[in-house]
């Protein structure tokens, strides 16, 4: 099940894909880490799927991620007297403390953290920003807004707030609850909706406490602006380009999805290009032109993963969506300028051992054309390194731990085998040279270089590089 492309699929799973027998299907596509949207399961269904995509890992003899998705918080409007209200251009609107129904003068807003945190001049996006308010004076219990965007106003309708910071969790109670089952249950990443600060993700690590990965969903302009800190306080990214092309301008999120694609590179982050990436093979067999050059060129950014959701979850060809993201992947990273793209995105290595092996390893590789970097990893940290220099060298590693081979199934270029940790040197590049040529990733005669700590088996001691071949009893 060796995959012929760097960049990994993370497929969402869903109405039209739950099943084991579907899941089976879509990993045969390429599918390499699953999807869990806790905005539409159940902590019974979610045990459900864990165990289905755990009995396809089993079959297989691959490991594969598992990412539970928190819903977050979802801030809504109240109702209307008549179900809803027609708002005109200039209008004076207000949103206030009164439970009562609405009308077009006013409704209620049930989250008096948002009218604590308004200021003038702070703007308002009704349902996805089909309508726009901007906030002219703020009293107790009550905002006073412009209609700048006017329109049919209707009821429960979500309000997203791109200037102002709201004061509270990015978790809810539904998400404490579902954050517990899933580092319960054992998935591998967690992904946070709604971050706005830094701190947001120190509150799941108090819960995860090192069981699973965080990624931060950036979402929002407050994110954008912190990106940074954020980066340093998680484990991975995803651009979560849907809620961030309603509360920024929609020709900014390209640039942006560039921005945040590079800084996670930078860091040695996994970065995750997200929403709307095959969008029309909901309905259809087959993508938009314009959805093919968008997944090309998250591609070609170096992204570690692209992701699918309604494709996968509840669209008509899950099976085609991951089978052609594969298609399109394989061909771009086959192109005769992805190279020399990916070479000049390449940032200077960290000041740390760490990244100085995996850097030297990666220019050795290049310089002496070897077949692949062999990477020996307890916690998966060295796999993750050397996937940040995007090598042009196939990138296997090796780990004892199952836990660690799961997690690196979203990182770029990495193929992950579980085996018994190295005994000595001589174990260590033996069985690197044997795995390598079973797996298909280099044949007798040729190298290939090993990466490892010693001691063996202590996580962050990342220090040996050893060059060898490749021979029928192992390595020389």
């Amino acid at each position: 099940m060796r995959r012929m492309r760097r960049v990994k699929i993370l497929a969402t799973l869903g109405p039209a894909s739950n099943d084991p027998s579907m899941i089976a299907r879509l990993f045969k596509a390429g599918a390499d880490v699953f999807r869990i949207n806790m905005s539409h399961t159940s902590r019974e269904d979610l045990a459900e799927r864990v165990a289905a995509i755990r009995s396809v890992e089993e079959k297989f003899g691959r490991p594969i991620g598992i990412l539970v998705d928190l819903q977050g918080p979802k801030l809504r409007i109240g109702t209307f007297e008549d179900g809803a209200a027609m708002l005109k251009e200039g209008d004076r609107f207000v949103l206030d403390d009164n439970d009562k129904p609405g009308n077009a003068k006013r409704v209620h807003l049930p989250h008096p953290e948002i009218l604590a945190a308004l200021e003038p001049g702070h703007t308002l996006l009704i349902d996805d920003g089909k309508i726009k308010l901007v906030c002219e004076s703020v009293g107790k219990g009550k905002a006073t807004t412009r209609v700048v965007v006017a329109g049919k106003i209707s009821n429960r309708k979500g309000v997203s707030l791109p200037d102002t910071i709201i004061p509270v969790s990015a978790m809810t109670p539904k998400d404490r609850s579902d954050l517990e089952a899933a580092v319960n249950i054992g998935v591998d990443w967690i992904a946070l909706s709604f971050v706005q600060r830094p701190e947001d993700l120190a509150e799941v690590r108090k819960v995860t406490r090192g069981q699973a990965l965080v990624m931060a969903k950036i979402e929002k302009p407050q994110a954008v602006a912190r990106l940074a800190e954020i980066i340093e306080a998680s484990d991975g990214l995803m651009v979560a380009r849907g809620d961030l092309g309603v509360e920024m301008p929609l020709e900014r999120v390209p640039g942006i999805q560039k921005l945040i694609t590079s800084a996670a590179r930078a860091q040695g982050k996994p970065v995750v290009v997200a929403t709307q990436m095959l969008e029309s093979m909901i309905t259809a067999p087959v993508p938009t032109r314009a959805e093919v050059s968008d997944v090309a060129t998250a591609v070609f950014d170096g992204a570690d993963a692209v992701m699918l959701s309604a494709e996968s979850a509840s669209g008509q060809y899950p099976i085609e969506a991951v089978a052609t993201m594969n298609r399109i992947a394989e061909e771009i990273e086959s192109d005769v300028t992805y190279n020399a793209i990916i070479h000049s995105l390449r940032t200077e290595p960290e000041a740390t051992a760490a990244d100085a092996i995996a850097n030297a390893a990666r220019s050795i590789a290049e310089t002496l054309g070897l077949k692949a970097v062999i990477a020996w990893t307890s916690s998966g940290a060295t796999g993750l390194r050397i996937a940040r220099e995007r090598p042009l060298t196939a990138v296997l590693t090796l780990t004892p731990n199952l836990t660690a081979a799961r997690r690196l199934a979203i990182a770029w270029g990495v193929h992950a085998l579980v085996t018994e940790d190295a005994r000595n040197m001589d174990d260590m590049t033996d069985r690197a040279c044997s795995m390598a040529r079973e797996e298909g990733f280099a044949e007798i005669g040729q190298r290939v270089i090993v990466v490892a700590g010693i001691p063996f088996g202590r996580p962050g001691a990342t220090n040996t590089i050893r060059i060898a071949y490749i021979t029928p009893e192992g390595s020389a």
